[in-house]
Parts: C-alpha cells; structure tokens; sequence
C-alpha cells in the first residue's frame, strides 16, 4: 500500500480552505486590529531576534501549520535526527552534523558507538595545526612563515567556509590570508595564485574521497606551480595538507598522512563547515574563535530539539515557508542580509536548501503532487535595493523574503550604518503597508502636481504591499551569532523537508551530469565524437574540438 502524501491528509487540507480565508487579509489590517501583534510574533533564541510579524498569518494559521507538522511527526524526526537514526535512507546514513558541534557532555551514538570521542579527537588535532600555523611553528620547505593559506574544494567544501571567512573578517589576523578555488575554470586558480610566494603559501585540499574532479584536477596544478618554484617533490608535503579520507590517495599526492583530517559519511557537504571542512576558517579567525561558532550553532541546536513547536524558531520558519509555497503559490525565497560581511550568504543557503529539498519524490520514491523547494537566492541590501527590489514591491509574484542585519557595525563609519539600517526597517514596512491609489494621489496633489496628471501617475506609484517578510535582527555579528544564524536555516530545511516528505540529505540530482562529462571529456581528448549523444550536444561537441583543433 503506498504511503499517504501529506497533500492527502486533512492538516493539508484544512490549510488549503484557511488559505481561502486568508487570501484577501491585508496586514495593515491585522496590525491595526491586533496592537500586541508584534511582541507576540517575535522570539529571541541565541542571540538572534526574530519578527514574524509581517507575514500574511494569524495565531489560527500558526495553529493549522502547527497541526500539519504533528501529523508528519516533526518532533519524532528532529528525535530521530539527534539520536543518530539513519534518516538519510537512500544512504542508509545517520544526518549528524549536529554532533559536529555538539559542545556538551552528551552521548551520539551511530550505530551502538558514541561518535562523541572521534569528533572531538579530529577537533583536538584541528586545534594543535592550527596552533602552529598561526603561532609561525609551522614553516613552509624553505624555513618561511606561512602568510597565506588556499583552500581548495567546490560545493560544500568551499561555500561554507568561503562564506563564513567572509563573515568573520574582522576577527582575522593580518598575517594570515586565506583564498578560495573551486571552478575547474583555470582562470579561478590563476587568478588566486597570482600575486602569491609558493615559499609562504599552505593549500587545504578538501575531498573526502580525494578523487573530485574540479578539486584534483586544481590541486595538481597548484602543485605544479609549487614544485616549479620549489623544484623539490619533498616541499609537498610542508605546503599541501588534506581534508579526506582516502589515506593512499593522499600519501601518493605527497601530503603527509598525519596532516589528513578526516571526518564521515553521516556529515554531508554542505553540512559540513562544522567538521575538518572548516580548517580554513579556524586558521581565519583561530581555534578558539571556531569553537564561539560552534557553541553558536549548539545552542540553536538545543533549542530546536527541546522546544516547543509554537516556540521553536527554525521550526516556525519552516512551516511559514511551506505555507507561502504551498497554498500561496511561492516558487522562490529572497535572503537578503543588511550586511556586506554575509555577502556569501544567499549563495550558501541556495545549496543547502535546493540541493537538500529540491526532490521530487518523497523517501519512499513516490512522485510528489506538490510544490517542493523555493529558488533561494538574495544579494546584500543596499545593493539589492538598486536592482531587483522594483519585482518583489511591484512584480506580480509573491516572493517572501528575509532580512537579516546587526545593531552593531565591525566598522562604525561616521552614520553609515544608521543609514544602512535605517533602509532596512523602511524596506519591510513598505513590503508590508504597501501605498494604495489614494495615498498615492493625495501626495502628488500635495507636491503640486495638476489633477489629471497625477491620476495618472497615481497608478504607477501605487504599491500593493502584502509582501511577507521575516526579520532577524542580531546584536552584532560574531562567531556564535553566526554558528547560530546557519544552524537555523539548515533545521528550517530540514522542518521543510519532513513536512514534504523528501530526504533532505542525499543529493542524486548531481550525478547523472557528472557521469555524462566523464563520457566527454574522454570524447574531447581523443578528438572525435563516439557517444550516441542527442542531436544538439553532438553538433555542439563537433563544432568545439573542431575548433580547439584550429
């Protein structure tokens, strides 16, 4: 017998007439007939402020949203996540990033094993190189100090740390600069490279299985470009440490093993900045400024696992997300952070969120009926506000967003921020009250404008408000502030992702590609088309080696 879908069961249901209901609400409404509106759709959880007030939601929404997630078993899920269950099941893997920074005395077990001692033992090992590198006991072959570090990976491997190095710039020591390579694009190694001493740099080579495609095919050329500089294969191994855990593949790379940091298949890529995968960040801001992210991203953690639903952030954000993209009709989400030190942001959560939800079956391999992950995608305010904002104020789609910002600038100039934040609180109330016809009018008669001009222009400055929004505002961004803030959005993920029914942690939808330019790259280096590709891809195929071949 199949299994139920969740658009099947009378939760589902429910919500869809409420939808009804609800579909000609205005928010200026619900504000006007609720003064306490705000205070009671606002939570505080380590160190973050969240107002959810300006969304299109009452406390019967939040009630019927709530009812669909205890049909699904959320609570058993998040249970199930923390005890080391293998919920990735098409995997038959435990989902244990949580453990990764799990910075309490509890037992994780996978499997009848505390993975508890593994975790903190890679950790202590972390802590030691870091130590060294920083401290300038760790020299490069020639006997000089490292003054840069390059990290090398694509995907999870290099968006989390990428992004959170961005952010914690102000915490980073001067003497130590760290850069990122991902696309297989030579100009991206190029390009980094140039400028640096072979004699000073370090290169973190991040593959678990040390046989990544883009990730090789760049470490052997920065390897190369080493080696011409250093001319001895020896050097190797005091530039090159590694992130995996292919011990021969690493040792025939010439990396010493004892500077191979391993970690496991319960961690998925882009869930994995909290493990080895964030040596470049440690070596960023130092060991201990690592942990202040970790302990962040804990804290979340636990306020997730033992709050109440009607209480509990991520959840919460979950469920308004399925509500707007399954009964109101969103196809995309907007991140929008009021802050240039989380520029990297909406690019990280693009993949933790299309590449965890974006399913179209369910675990049990039944095609959905239903709308699944948003397109996620954003840009820092202000600039966003000079670019794409006309659409989510005026366009006709409904594009829910978040906007993220501080109290407290790293970089308090003259009234910049004042300014900065001040855009922030204006774009969210006018995304919520809009400006009707008549508003409009009154002002354009005011500036002095004859009538039947400004009846003219009156429809073109009129905005139709009732665009959702969630606000998270924070202290000021630090390393727990941050572990929090990203620990949040991957628990809002995983609430979606239980909610809809899919595994949120296998990622099959970037095989079949991988497999298909395997086939021909082998085509292109021996010059000649073989494959029975479609029509296109064969004229395109030809037209390119003919070309190179001039």
């Amino acid at each position: 017998m199949s299994p139920v879908l969740v658009n099947q069961t009378p939760q589902w249901q429910a919500l869809q007439r409420h939808w009804e209901a609800m579909r000609p609400q205005r928010m200026r409404d619900l504000f006007d007939a609720d003064p306490k509106r705000a205070a009671a759709m606002s939570l505080t959880v380590a160190g973050l402020h969240l107002d959810y007030s300006k969304n299109l939601i009452t406390r019967e929404t939040l009630d019927r949203l709530i009812e669909l997630a205890e049909a699904v078993d959320l609570k058993g899920w998040i249970r199930r996540m923390f005890e080391g269950e293998p919920i990735n099941n098409t995997e038959d893997r435990a989902v244990l990033h949580i453990a990764l920074r799990n910075r309490s005395k509890r037992p994780i077990q996978v499997e009848g094993e505390d993975v508890m001692p593994l975790v903190n033992g890679v950790l202590a090992r972390m802590e030691t190189f870091v130590g060294r590198v920083r401290s300038g006991d760790w020299r490069g072959h020639t006997g000089e100090r490292i003054t840069d570090v390059v990290n090398i990976g694509i995907g999870g491997s290099n968006l989390g740390p990428k992004m959170v190095c961005a952010a914690l710039a102000p915490y980073q020591s001067e003497s130590l600069r760290v850069h990122f390579v991902s696309n297989v694009d030579g100009t991206h190694l190029v390009e980094t490279l140039r400028g640096l001493n072979p004699a000073t740099t370090l290169f973190i080579v991040a593959s678990k299985t040390f046989t990544t495609q883009e990730t090789m095919t760049n470490a052997a050329s920065a390897r190369a470009w080493l080696l011409t500089a250093l001319g001895d294969s020896s050097a190797v191994a005091r530039h090159f440490v590694a992130v995996s855990t292919n011990a021969e593949k690493v040792a025939a790379f010439g990396i010493d093993t004892a500077n191979m940091f391993g970690f496991w298949d319960w961690v998925g890529g882009r869930y994995s900045l909290w493990s080895a995968i964030g040596l470049p960040i440690a070596l960023a801001v130092g060991f201990d400024r690592f942990a202040e992210l970790l302990e962040g991203a804990h804290a979340m953690d636990e306020h997730f696992r033992t709050a109440d639903l009607r209480e509990n952030m991520p959840a919460l954000l979950g469920l308004i997300g399925v509500w707007y993209a399954n009964f109101a009709g969103a196809r995309t989400h907007a991140v929008l952070p009021y802050d240039q030190s989380l520029r990297y942001l909406p690019a990280y959560l693009q993949q933790g969120d299309m590449e965890s939800n974006g399913k179209g079956v369910t675990r049990e391999g039944t095609a959905v009926e239903y709308t699944t992950g948003p397109v996620v995608w954003g840009e820092p305010g202000t600039d966003g506000q000079h670019a794409f904002y006309q659409l989510i104020h005026q366009g006709t789609q409904l594009i829910p967003a978040d906007f993220i910002g501080a109290v407290h600038s790293h970089n308090e100039l003259g009234d910049h921020h004042p300014k900065f934040m001040a855009n922030f609180f204006a774009q969210t109330e006018a995304l919520m009250r809009g400006r009707t016809y008549n508003e409009a009018l009154s002002e354009l008669l005011a500036s002095g404008l004859d009538e039947e001009r400004a009846q003219r222009l009156a429809h073109h400055r009129t905005f139709p408000g009732n665009r959702p929004t969630n606000s998270l505002l924070m202290e000021r961004l630090t390393p727990h502030t941050l572990g929090a803030l990203i620990a949040l959005y991957e628990h809002r993920i995983f609430t979606q992702g239980v909610i809809w029914g899919v595994n949120s942690f296998d990622q099959w939808g970037v095989e079949l590609g991988k497999q298909l330019a395997n086939v021909i790259l082998a085509e292109i280096q021996a010059g000649k088309v073989t494959a029975d590709h479609d029509p296109s891809t064969r004229a395109l195929l030809e037209r390119f080696i003919r070309q190179r071949r001039a």
